[in-house]
């Protein structure tokens, strides 16, 4: 269970759930339980319209399905870089990715930035900011 109320601490503690949860299996296979505690119950994640999981995803639930949509677009989704930038109760994460869409078997690396509010050690607004949607879109192959 998360204790910190730190934001910086809050999405690294976050990052390692997600990690863990994805190893065991992700959504279907592992517990989302393990990631509930580092969200809002009304957290709102904004995803590009552009992209096959697309749109806005709200609560606990919300983020649960988004996971499912993930997982059915990407066979495999690495972080391989991160840095964080703090300031206050928002924190803006660069994310250096690496992924392979389950339909195409294509391989791409690509950048995501996120600004990511923090209140009350618990994540309430998430906003990723792709490069090239289209580039991801067409990789992932047909919706």
């Amino acid at each position: 269970m998360q204790t910190t109320t730190d934001p910086l601490d809050v999405l690294k503690g976050m990052y390692a759930a997600e990690e863990r949860y994805l190893a065991a299996g992700g959504p279907g296979r592992a517990s989302f339980d393990s990631l509930a505690p580092f969200f809002a119950s009304d957290v709102v994640l904004h995803q590009a319209d552009a992209l096959p999981y697309g749109g806005l995803w709200r609560g606990h639930e919300g983020m649960e399905r988004f996971f499912v949509a993930m997982s059915a677009t990407w066979e495999s989704f690495e972080l391989l870089e991160q840095d964080f930038f703090a300031d206050g109760d928002t924190v803006v994460v660069r994310t250096q990715v690496r992924a392979r869409a389950r339909a195409t078997g294509r391989q791409l690396e690509f950048p995501i930035l996120q600004t990511i509010t923090v209140q009350g050690g618990r994540i309430t607004e998430v906003r990723p900011f792709y490069w090239d949607t289209a580039a991801i879109a067409a990789a992932s192959g047909p919706s």
